[in-house]
């Protein structure tokens, strides 16, 4: 763009302002603060950005056009003015009745898409009548314990004609299978069938904790899954890697891309080591990131992470498909952004983390509700941050252009400062023997743990200002309605789950559960057994536990 020339003579002439323009209005009055950074203190930002800041900065190779490499702009041609992202509100009540209804709503109010969340007794692998599920079922989401569930869960809504996202993790292949079954019953062809199951288990050792299974056999399974619908439902992503839980334990934004991409890196390498052609599987690949506080990191985050992918798809792994290069990513609100304090900040809040993704090119949204730090939200706060989305996507302009910060010396800077770092991690991570290694050494934990721990520090310290609970407080806060799973509700999930077991063929469970446990033994593709074992209405905990007798469960090491 510019010869080193002209670059000198930028740099030059802002010698020249800083002295004779800036040094005058710091001997009177200051600035802000002394040091200013970027939402975790990842990046220090300066007092002015010119094409200085660049350096080597070359159009075609850093930057170019949507939907060609490097893919920094994005990976469609047409970028929001040939569609909009998918409007995909996360969404999961108690029982499954209610979560059908909520569904209903959402689609009635224009949502394009479906966002599942179950309660934590599913995540693990437990029946709601466990007695590791007391007290849980249905709070965090919806309990699923059987086929019978997601049936009614999926009533009247045709699974060819949405797409359906389910954040689930150590037991994902369970509720795919299930989700797979209620399209069979359906009459949708397999291979229409849409959406995305999250299936990071990785990312569960580093930072949500929901795991079942050691690292080893969970990546197994997460193969069986790559390899099982790259023929079947080829539409279906298998796997959503996800940096949003990386951030909301506290990473910095640098943290978040190299040990999401890291987390990438070992997938791949593990389903080729299996014998899995790269360019099968990864067009299926997508990923999940935060959109946290600073509208500009975010966005820069977001181009560098495409940048990123597409040079670890085309180097380390030599993908031939270009769809395989292509990084495609959904992106949610920051819940650990959500104060309980004055909630109606967080509208505020979400509006402005939405347009930082938007801003970064994202595929999908979910905005969160203001009440999420206290509850599932409720169906007012669910209709207000979809009306986020809506007035972001058809009143506010964002979407009328691509890649609308290309350009801006700031934004270029952040975005090459932020790709620099990551991979300054990611060689950290290779020199420590890959990603699984380092999660199981306790060494990614530990990076992100410090750097929570240094942010709430700054909280306590009053030196970073979290409006409404260290600053701008009040002495009342009013009364705020929250959802509530009741007793009488857990009662009767556990009451259905008890009619499940009743009326199914108990010898068809045990075969379909004993050659389950037979195929898990040994090396063939436990999908398939997976799906016979839900449509004889198997349990989620059955399924998982004949899974556990084999694999055994997870216990993390010490740090090292």
């Amino acid at each position: 763009m510019f010869d080193a020339d002209e670059l000198e003579e930028i740099r030059s002439a802002r010698e020249e302002w800083e002295d004779d323009h800036v040094e005058p209005v710091l001997d009177r009055f200051g600035e802000r603060k002394e040091t200013f950074d970027t939402d975790t203190g990842g990046q220090t930002v300066d007092r002015l950005y010119t094409p200085a800041d660049l350096g080597d900065f070359e159009y075609e190779e850093d930057l170019g056009f949507p939907g060609e490499e490097p893919y920094t702009r994005g990976v469609y041609s047409t970028g929001y003015r040939g569609r909009l992202w998918t409007m995909r509100q996360y969404a999961g009540m108690g029982t499954a009745e209610e979560t059908n209804e909520r569904f209903q709503y959402l689609l009635d109010e224009g949502q394009t898409g479906l966002s599942m969340a179950f309660d934590l007794p599913t995540q693990m692998g437990y029946d709601s009548d466990d007695s590791m599920a007391s007290g849980e079922v249905g709070k965090a989401g919806v309990a699923i314990d059987s086929l019978r569930d997601m049936e009614t869960v999926f009533d009247g809504i045709p699974l060819d004609e949405v797409s359906t996202s389910m954040t689930i993790n150590a037991p994902a292949s369970v509720l795919l299978a299930m989700y797979i079954a209620v399209g069979d019953q359906q009459g949708v062809d397999r291979a229409e069938l849409r959406g995305t199951i999250q299936n990071d288990i990785l990312k569960e050792y580093i930072a949500r904790n929901t795991y079942i299974f050691p690292p080893e056999p969970s990546m197994r399974i997460i193969t069986d899954i790559f390899e099982f619908c790259a023929e079947e439902t080829p539409k279906f992503n298998t796997i959503s890697i996800s940096g949003y839980h990386i951030r909301e334990a506290g990473s910095t934004a640098a943290q978040e891309l190299a040990f999401t991409l890291g987390n990438g890196i070992e997938y791949v390498e593990t389903a080729i080591e299996a014998g899995l052609d790269v360019d099968e599987f990864a067009p299926q690949l997508s990923f999940f990131f935060n959109a946290h506080n600073n509208i500009f990191e975010e966005a820069a985050k977001f181009r560098a992470a495409r940048r990123m992918w597409g040079k670890i798809m085309d180097e380390r792994f030599k993908a031939d498909n270009p769809k395989s290069r292509q990084l495609k990513f959904h992106t949610q609100t920051a819940g650990s952004t959500l104060t309980a304090q004055q909630i109606e900040n967080n509208i505020v809040r979400v509006a402005y983390q939405a347009l930082a993704a938007v801003l970064g090119g994202t595929q999908s949204l979910h905005t969160n509700g203001k009440d999420e730090a206290l509850s599932i939200p409720t169906e007012q706060s669910v209709r207000t941050a979809l009306r986020t989305q809506q007035i972001l996507a058809h009143e506010s302009g964002a979407a009328d252009t691509i890649d609308p910060l290309a350009g801006s010396y700031y934004v270029e800077s952040l975005t090459d400062d932020l790709e620099s770092e990551a991979f300054e991690l990611l060689d950290r991570v290779d020199d420590r023997g890959g990603m699984r290694k380092a999660i199981e050494d306790q060494w990614v934990q530990r990076q992100i743990q410090d750097t929570a721990f240094e942010r709430q520090q700054e909280i306590e310290a009053g030196e970073r200002i979290i409006v409404g609970v260290n600053e701008f407080t009040v002495e009342e806060e009013e009364h705020v309605d929250i959802e509530e799973v009741s007793d009488e509700e857990q009662r009767k999930q556990s009451d259905r789950l008890d009619s499940v077991k009743a009326e199914r063929d108990d010898e068809a469970v045990d075969d379909a559960l004993t050659a389950l446990e037979d195929a898990a033994r040994g090396d063939e593709n436990v999908m398939p057994y997976i799906i016979d074992a839900v449509k004889a209405y198997a349990t989620t905990g059955e399924i998982c536990h004949t899974m556990r007798d084999v694999f055994g469960e997870y216990q993390p090491g010490a740090a090292l």
